[in-house]
């Protein structure tokens, strides 16, 4: 039982979120809630699997689209149209930018990390990450998944 009650090295709770698509709104949850964690006092991690790897590629996080849900979805040009409609929302909202909170997340301490398997599925090097991404497996996400207190998926 302690084992599984067991939190990390500097005995902080801790915990994860899977970030599996590179939309907006695929992207921005698990940043925003890792970030609060931390200014909770948690550690967290973000593992980037299937698409959402692409969100910590160098260069990426001005392409990261929103998809309408539903047939809106599926109409040619909408996905541009909302994507403009959703940047100015989060501008009026004063919400920053997806390369902006990378950019926090990292200087708040939040462990970046890309599931090996896509990375070698989608013949990723990993000079393409920005800085500060580690590469796992999804093993080693695991064992350390299973002592957090929180683990999600975004």
């Amino acid at each position: 039982m302690a084992e599984e009650t067991r939190n990390t090295s500097e005995n902080r709770p801790s915990c994860t979120f899977i970030c599996s698509r590179d939309t907006l709104d695929g992207a921005y949850p698990s940043l925003v809630l890792g970030l609060n964690a931390v200014r909770l006092g948690m550690e967290a991690t973000i593992f980037y699997t299937f698409m959402g790897i692409n969100v910590i590629r160098k260069n990426y996080q001005d392409k990261c689209r929103f998809i309408p849900p539903g047939p809106m979805g599926a109409i040619p040009g909408m996905a541009s149209i909302a994507t403009k409609m959703m940047r100015q929302k989060m501008d009026a909202a004063q919400i920053p930018s997806l390369g902006e909170l990378l950019e926090m997340a990292q200087l708040e301490g939040i462990k970046l990390v890309a599931c090996k398997m896509t990375v070698d599925m989608m013949g990723i090097s990993p000079d393409e990450f920005i800085d500060g991404v580690e590469i796992q497996t999804a093993e080693d996400y695991l064992k350390h998944a299973v002592h957090c207190r929180i683990n999600m998926f975004t």
